[in-house]
């Protein structure tokens, strides 16, 4: 096995400066702000120090039944850029898309990968699998993409499924489901198994998860799902820009009209944000503000949630428990009950026992010996 050099030692090989290192871990600290211990410091200064530390991992990226476009989500990272990425910060040693070799070379470089990796390598894996007629559907090099999938995860350390594709089974498992196409965990049960489901997931999840594995050895906490749960811990509805307009009642009805002009929720166009867990909406992608479906005034379509992506249509309303304005908020003008009698007769004794009490004392505030006859003390100046 050939030891990989930290990333620290790697990126002043390559000439990068201080800065941009930081200038990354200040995006993981952005993407991933609890959950992961390497981004439990206190700046991305100490964060650069725990990541530079880490050697350099070694990763190898499998397309199944893919559009590629998690891989195009990946090419548009610009903090690091690609070629940073995959050359300074971990080591893509194999990768269909972006690799130069092909052909026999592309398969050398595969096994040496796996070779010199052997039980350390992270598999990234892309797109659906097909098992029917035991996944002829699907080749590769002369292989069935279920069996190469089965030879490299067996020798890998851990697998993440890129993309509700690898995740779910995605647009290739919609009904009728042709090719039996399926998610990467109900094939590979050995190894641990990290779901990134999106349509395209945000890259920096992948790489924040990746960079948690070089750095302490394990994977990030998962939900119940498979999903690292710093990144899939609660719903875009949760931190929706839109969610007032939610809670004070203001929908769009349709495309184009006035309330879809003025921002309004989008809740009756489909929007499957309340039941929706994914970061789409506080980690939009490629560093560009509101660049994610509900950001241009699209609805979310669930793609992280696996009984809704690709299953649920497109506009069919979320079935959540109340599509209306909570009823615990305080009324702006609030409505008051009358008093009942008994109620005014008791406020009417203590009122009256106040008022006459505040007219002795004003009496005895008015003359200085206490006498109330209304005559002046003796200090007072005579007319």
């Amino acid at each position: 096995m050939i030891l990989q050099p930290t990333i620290a030692q790697q990126l002043r090989r390559s000439g990068t400066s201080r800065r941009n290192f930081i200038t990354l871990c200040g995006k993981l600290m952005v993407v991933a702000p609890f959950g992961l211990s390497i981004t439990n410091y206190l700046s991305p200064e100490a964060v650069a120090g725990v990541v530079g530390r880490a050697r350099r991992p070694s990763v190898i990226w499998l397309h199944m039944q893919d559009c590629t476009g998690c891989t195009e989500t990946l090419l548009r990272t610009s903090e690091p850029d690609l070629a940073t990425l995959i050359f300074d910060v971990i080591s893509l040693d194999y990768h269909e898309t972006v690799m130069a070799a092909s052909g026999t070379d592309a398969e050398l470089a595969l096994k040496d990968a796996m070779a010199q990796n052997d039980g350390k390598y992270v598999l990234v894996v892309e797109g659906s699998i097909p098992t029917k007629d035991n996944g002829a559907y699907l080749k590769i090099a002369g292989r069935n993409g279920i069996d190469m999938l089965k030879d490299v995860a067996n020798h890998s350390a851990a697998v993440i499924s890129m993309g509700s594709c690898s995740a779910w089974g995605g647009i290739p498992s919609s009904n009728i489901n042709p090719t039996g196409a399926t998610g990467v965990d109900s094939i590979v049960k050995n190894k641990p198994v990290i779901n990134i489901p999106g349509c395209p997931p945000n890259p920096y999840v992948l790489l924040a998860t990746i960079l948690e594995y070089a750095s302490t050895g394990k994977v990030p906490k998962l939900d119940a799902l498979g999903r690292p749960k710093f990144a899939f811990d609660r719903t875009i509805h949760d931190h929706c820009p839109r969610r007032a307009h939610f809670d004070a009642g203001r929908f769009a009805a349709q495309f184009g009209d006035a309330g879809h002009r003025s921002g309004f929720c989008l809740y009756k166009l489909g929007c499957k944000g309340p039941v929706t867990h994914a970061p789409c909406s506080t980690r939009h992608f490629n560093e560009v503000v509101d660049c994610w479906p509900i950001g241009i005034g699209a609805p979310c379509v669930g793609c992280t949630e696996k009984d809704i992506a690709f299953t649920v249509p497109i506009f069919t309303t979320a079935n959540i428990d109340r599509p209306v304005p909570p009823d615990f908020y305080p009324s702006v003008f609030p409505e008051h009950k009358g008093m009942s009698p008994v109620a005014t007769g008791v406020a009417g004794l203590v009122g009256g026992a106040l008022i006459g009490a505040g007219m002795i004392a004003s009496r005895k505030l008015g003359n200085g010996n206490g006498n109330d006859s209304g005559s002046g003390s003796g200090d007072e100046p005579k007319e």
